[in-house]
């Protein structure tokens, strides 16, 4: 993708884009913050390798500055429902961290985000963790995301010549229904994004999985049409 033109004074802001729900509507928030957004997508492997298309999209509807995609296969490991032969829940969002999480994915993830933000120049990270209606996976918490704040300062070359980076969350304290008024607040269509973990043979979102279960009731909790086809 052809990087748009930015003004000189535009600092620039790195964006984790999976391409879901929460993803998109954070790198809305940078760039309403007037941040030039450079978005990263990461193909891990993930059976709902769907939300990469949905990524792309984003980045071309909201003209981000720029957009890179890495491969990074974590089906090698294991270990989650989400890189292996294990099915993806379809009862209910319960107490327990779910089968689908991916071991450290977060910790990966801000890594590879911070990296690329320092060889940008970049001083502005932006990932879309909540910590409110979510399926329980600690590397969404707000102090694994203070922690990682003081790792990034700590092993990196910004860092130690003090140019900490900023680790932005600014979901992190909002139901999914108020992920769903930003949403529509932004002008985005929902149908942008892609949340299901496990997409039926038709490529329609199950509505059964976690993370479908607690998109809808996001919405319908906000009382916002979700623009998104759902199989059940």
């Amino acid at each position: 993708m052809n990087a748009p033109e930015r003004t000189v004074s535009q600092p620039i802001a790195v964006v984790l884009l999976s391409g879901g729900l929460d993803s998109m509507v954070t790198a809305a928030l940078a760039k309403e913050q007037g941040f030039a957004v450079h978005a990263l997508s990461v193909d891990y492997g993930q059976r709902h390798r769907r939300e990469l298309e949905s990524a792309r999209r984003i980045a071309e509807r909201l003209g981000l500055a720029r957009h890179t995609e890495i491969a990074l296969d974590l089906r090698a490991f294991g270990g989650s429902a989400l890189t292996d032969t294990i099915d993806v829940p379809k009862g209910g969002v319960g107490d327990d961290i779910p089968v689908t999480y991916v071991p450290a994915r977060n910790l990966v993830f801000l890594a590879l985000t911070t990296a690329c933000a320092e060889a940008a120049g970049a001083r502005d990270v932006f990932i879309g963790v909540n910590a409110l209606d979510y399926s329980g996976y600690p590397d969404c918490r707000p102090e694994f995301i203070a922690s990682f704040a003081e790792t990034a300062r700590l092993g990196t070359k910004a860092g130690a010549e003090g140019a900490p980076f900023t680790i932005h969350a600014p979901l992190q304290h909002m139901t999914k229904a108020d992920i769903a008024r930003e949403c529509h607040r932004l002008g985005l269509d929902p149908a942008w994004s892609w949340s299901c973990y496990d997409p039926a043979p038709d490529g329609m979102a199950c509505g059964l999985c976690d993370s479908c279960r607690l998109r809808k009731k996001g919405f319908a909790e906000a009382g916002i049409v979700d623009s998104t086809p759902y199989k059940a």
